[in-house]
Formats: C-alpha cells, sequence, structure tokens
C-alpha cells in the first residue's frame, strides 16, 4: 500500500483550501474560510503568507495527519509569466516572480510560497506548482489579431482542462499526448481550448475581453461600440473594466451571477432568462466550433467541464450544435484539489518529469 503523501493548497481571495492524498486516495480535504474582518489585518496579498501558512499547519496537526510522510507539496500556480504547462518543482526565480506579483496580485500566487515553505520544514518533501492559468501553449499564428497594438494572450482554466482532457484519455485507453479534445470550462468564466496532442494550442482570454460571456464577464464585445462607450464621458476606466469583468454576461442581463438562479428561472418560464441563458449556450457552443476548425476538424471529443455543466438545459443546446464534429462529454463540476493532488502523484510515480521555471 503507498504510504507516501502529497499535499495540495489552492489560496483563493476568500478561502484556503488543502488536500491530502495517499498515492491517489483523498485521506483529507479542508475549505479553510477566511473573513473579510480576518484580511482586512493585510495590506496586500503577499503580508497574508504567514496567516494563512500558520493555519494550513494547524489545520494538519488538528487532523492528526503524519505531516513526516508528506513528500510533494504542489500548490496553485499562480500569475506567473507565461509558461508551458505541466508541473515545475519551486526554485528561487519562481518564488521572486510571486512576490513580486510578475503579472498581478492574487491569492494564487501564496500557493508555490507556502508549498515551498512547507516543504522546507519536512525531511524528504518537494514543493511544485501544477499548470497556473497563464498556461502558454498557443500557436504564434493564433496570437495575431487585427492590430499590432493588441496581441491575444492565453488566461484559462488550464488545471482543469488539462484534468479533464487525461481524464478523457484514459477512457479510451489512450494517452493525453495521442488525442486532439476541445475542452470548454464553464464557471465563473468561460474558456474553450483546442487540445493538439498533449498542447492547447488556441483558447480564448477567460479573464477579461475573449470568448463567450460567462455569469460575471462579458466576453467579446463588438469593437467600435465599446471604443465609443469608452470616450462617451459616461464612464471612467474602472466602470469600464468592471463591465468587462465582474459586472458583465448575467450580471449585467439579469442582475445575478448564479448561474443556477437563472436556469431555474429559465425553466419556471422567465422569457428573458431563457433567452440570455440560450446567447450563452450559443456562444459556447460557437466557440467550440471555431477550435472545431483549428484542430482541421480531427476531433476525438468535446469535453463540456465547471460548475454550469451540472445545467443540462445549456447542455443540451451545446449538444445540438456541435455533436455533428465529435461525441459531447460532460465532466460537471471542477476538482481543483484532485487535480493539484494527481500532478503531485505523476511525478512521485515517475510518469512526468518536473520543468524547470526560467
Amino acid at each position: 500500500m503507498e504510504t507516501r503523501r502529497i499535499l495540495a493548497i489552492n489560496p483563493g481571495s476568500t478561502s484556503t483550501k488543502i488536500a491530502v492524498y495517499q498515492g491517489d486516495k483523498s485521506v483529507f480535504l479542508k475549505n479553510i474560510k477566511h473573513t473579510a474582518e480576518e484580511l482586512s489585518h493585510f495590506e496586500s496579498i503577499p503580508d497574508q503568507f504567514e496567516f494563512r501558512k500558520d493555519i494550513i499547519m494547524q489545520e494538519l496537526i488538528n487532523a492528526e495527519i503524519q505531516i513526516d510522510l508528506i513528500e510533494v507539496v504542489v500548490g496553485r500556480g499562480g500569475l506567473v509569466k507565461p509558461i508551458e504547462s505541466g508541473i515545475y518543482e519551486v526554485n528561487d526565480r519562481l518564488k521572486e516572480d510571486l512576490r513580486i506579483s510578475v503579472l498581478g496580485e492574487h491569492a494564487s500566487n501564496l500557493g508555490g510560497l507556502i508549498a515551498d515553505n512547507i516543504a522546507q520544514s519536512l525531511p524528504k518533501a518537494k514543493a511544485y506548482i501544477a499548470d497556473p492559468v497563464v498556461v502558454d501553449e498557443m500557436e504564434d499564428v493564433a496570437r495575431i489579431s487585427g492590430h499590432p497594438e493588441f496581441q491575444r494572450v492565453s488566461i484559462f482554466h488550464a488545471l482543469n482542462q488539462k484534468a479533464i482532457g487525461r481524464a478523457f484519455a484514459r477512457s479510451i485507453d489512450k494517452k493525453y499526448d495521442e488525442i486532439n479534445v476541445i475542452v470548454a470550462h464553464l464557471g465563473g468564466g468561460i474558456s474553450v481550448g483546442a487540445h493538439l496532442k498533449g498542447r492547447i494550442i488556441d483558447v480564448n482570454n477567460a479573464l477579461d475581453g475573449e470568448g463567450p460571456f460567462s455569469p460575471e464577464r462579458s466576453g467579446t464585445l463588438p469593437a467600435g461600440a465599446l471604443a465609443k462607450l469608452c470616450f462617451s464621458g459616461k464612464y471612467t476606466l474602472d466602470e469600464v473594466k468592471k463591465m468587462i469583468k465582474g459586472e458583465g454576461g448575467l450580471v449585467a442581463h439579469i442582475g445575478t451571477n448564479d448561474a443556477y438562479e437563472v436556469e431555474v428561472k429559465a425553466k419556471n418560464g422567465d422569457a428573458k432568462a431563457k433567452l440570455i441563458q440560450d446567447a450563452m449556450s450559443y456562444q459556447v457552443a460557437k466557440s467550440i466550433g471555431a477550435m472545431a476548425s483549428v484542430l482541421k476538424g480531427e476531433v476525438d471529443g468535446i469535453l463540456l467541464t465547471g460548475g454550469i455543466a451540472h445545467n443540462p438545459d445549456l447542455v443540451n443546446y451545446v449538444k445540438d450544435m456541435v455533436s455533428f464534429i465529435a461525441p459531447v462529454l460532460v465532466y460537471p463540476g471542477e476538482d481543483e484539489m484532485k487535480a493539484l493532488a494527481m500532478n503531485g502523484y505523476m511525478v512521485m510515480r515517475g510518469e512526468i518529469n518536473p520543468k524547470e521555471y526560467n
């Protein structure tokens, strides 16, 4: 029986999730909530380092986890420089970029730093990060927009997209790098990626300005109308940015970022809710069609994942539009903790080699 342990750490804006795996089996899972009052004592996210690390260690002690059996500590990747997908051993250069928030402040930047600190306190543990949101495997041709001042950027749900791609590959007795799939992550943001033999060669910027609209993001907007609005004098830059991310999508149309609430309204006969839900479904399907062309029609499967994939009406709408391309499979929800732990498990078993962050 496998006795070696893997610790996964996923810091979020108001929570820190931790999981301990024994081999590929979960033995402990905890979602630690942080109140606004607790976090208000810190001027910046990096200042929360000791606070979050101490809570993690205390939870492990309270759960009577044999900490000295932990050999791999995997943290959520954070906003590091664009890198290829994979698992990276934490080194000095990676820690420095996480500390200075090289691409912006986010709680996930603490993942690699805390993982490294804990690993150093253990007898034989190493620290890693895996598949951060800035994974960039796009082909050069996919980066070009219609103006040199604007380059397409790869920011998306890399951790879950890769995990779902591997899960599908296993289900058909193939390796992930032997198949072509389109993965649509349907959550607070929506990303649709074209996976070519293990590399995501094109994907929308799911954070702030491309692809389908989502519960709180506007996705692609008509460029001329957006430019006119920006110079109308009615809105500040911050207000426009909130329209694009945070107060767009379902929030702007329906007044809520709760996709399930919109689903219920649509089922109960709310015509506007149904139209907006259908429009979101339509845009997801249209993006899948675009990614099918990126893969030249050679698609082994279309995989729908994320929380909104629990909605059968949305799923069926998408299926009706894209099932002619390839079989559509649904993996509702997401399990980031398992995805992090499984990356660590593959390293532990020698199935993949850690990469070096430069």
